[in-house]
């Protein structure tokens, strides 16, 4: 696989050297293409240790045979604008080319992704919306950025994509016409799926559910949980690859939506058992990847409660969603995750039991490199006929094509 990498002048500018460092591992062919700016962030040698290429900065450089932008814009399998600042897109969506970047991007013919890192305030701007949008209409494929601390010292959305969710994205766009490489992210685990993706979820309707519910205390105080929904988006991203119809239902998560699946959000555990619902008559597989607070406060409070000693709040226990659906499934398939902190199989087993499910997904957030928020997983699949298969640690892609292989298997075999 040959991949030109784009270094922009955002300050997140050294993580794109994770990128071709974890590029190079896995054997790919890297060229890297800076702006002056990115240059005064990260020097041109860091890149050209890890890719073992020259980097290339200069618009007028001397180069034989063709020009260097004409060159550098043929015989890649993807060009990764990695982080991309709101001059660049700006730059490709009006067509503008005034350094060699700029220049390469609008004289290539392969696909380009553009993963956005900046302030909040920057990427929410009604222009830089705009140009997205319109690359977007062009074909132009983007890595949403996500939501965290922002080097500027606020929060919100604008943090550059994770290093799993990169290199999913640069596989995916490579693999009509890769060499068949394949990258790998955290912890050396696999972070794509194949270069051949297979349909053989098409005509399945799954509804994944991600994040975390809340309940609330009082008009400004709530009970919630730790989920960060990233588990979720990986399952939705995978199935929809291998062709089904998704419906996402997502409570509070840290990480946006994958583009163009539908989405409907949701806070309380009621508002999900709705939304799933909604969506049940046609449903072919529900996913429950999503944290439901077990308990609520027996009664909402007007307004914001004051501050006092010794508060005590009365819980009562919520819906238990996924055994309800479950009693009532019939042909659909139920799939649910149990997060336990010890005895993962024997506790993962009985849930499967008691709640009438075909696959359960146990996992122990307290092992390393799992954790609240993190980009991999491990655990364990359990299947109904009592086969259990161990997961070692992986990327939450990798786990959710394992989670799709069983699925589509389950499916296919209905009668």
């Amino acid at each position: 696989m040959r991949v030109l990498i784009g270094v922009t002048g955002s300050i997140a500018a050294y993580k794109a050297a994770e990128v071709v460092s974890a590029l190079k591992k896995s054997g790919a062919e890297i060229t890297v293409v800076m702006t002056e700016h990115a240059t005064e962030l990260v020097g041109p040698a860091t890149f050209r240790a890890l890719s073992g290429n020259e980097v290339r900065v200069e618009l007028f450089e001397r180069w034989p045979g063709k020009p260097i932008h004409i060159d550098l814009a043929t015989g890649h399998d993807v060009v990764a604008i990695i982080p991309a600042t709101a001059n660049i897109i700006g730059k490709i969506a009006c067509g503008i080319c005034d350094d060699l970047l700029s220049t390469v991007a609008l004289s290539t013919r392969s696909p380009i992704l553009i993963a956005p890192a900046m302030n909040e305030a920057m990427y929410g701007n009604v222009a830089v919306q705009e140009n997205i949008a319109t690359l977007k209409e062009r074909g132009i494929t983007f890595i949403e950025p996500e939501t965290g601390w922002l080097a500027c010292g606020t929060e919100g959305v604008g943090r550059l994509a994770s290093l799993d969710t990169i290199l999913a994205a640069i596989n995916e766009a490579a693999s009509g016409s890769a060499s068949g490489s394949k990258v790998t992210g955290a912890a050396g685990a696999g972070a794509t799926p194949p270069a051949v993706a297979s349909k053989d979820l098409a005509g399945a309707k799954v509804v994944i559910t991600g994040g975390a519910t809340l309940e609330p205390i009082d008009e400004v105080r709530f009970i919630s949980n730790r989920s960060s929904g990233k588990m979720a988006a990986a399952l939705a991203r995978v199935a929809e690859r291998r062709g089904a119809e998704i419906v996402l239902v997502t409570g509070i998560a840290a990480v946006p939506p994958p583009p163009g699946i539908k989405t409907v959000r949701v806070e309380t555990g009621a508002e999900m058992k709705q939304a799933i619902q909604d969506e049940w008559e046609d449903a072919d597989c529900i996913v429950m990847a999503a944290a439901v607070c077990d308990f609520r406060p027996g009664r909402v409070a007007k307004g914001k409660l004051k501050r006092q000693e010794g508060l005590k709040l009365e819980l009562t226990s919520t819906d238990d969603i996924l055994g309800d659906f479950s009693r009532k499934k019939n042909k659909r398939m139920m799939v649910g995750f149990a997060l336990e902190t010890e005895d993962e199989v024997e506790r993962g087993k009985r849930k499967l039991d008691e709640k009438d499910l075909d696959l359960v997904i146990a996992n122990n957030p307290l092992r390393e490199g799992t954790g609240f928020g993190s980009d991999s997983n491990a655990g364990y699949l359990i299947y109904r006929d009592g086969r259990v298969e161990e997961m070692p640690l992986m990327s939450k892609l990798d786990l959710s094509e394992k989670v799709f292989d069983a699925v589509a298997s389950h499916l296919a075999a209905l009668p």
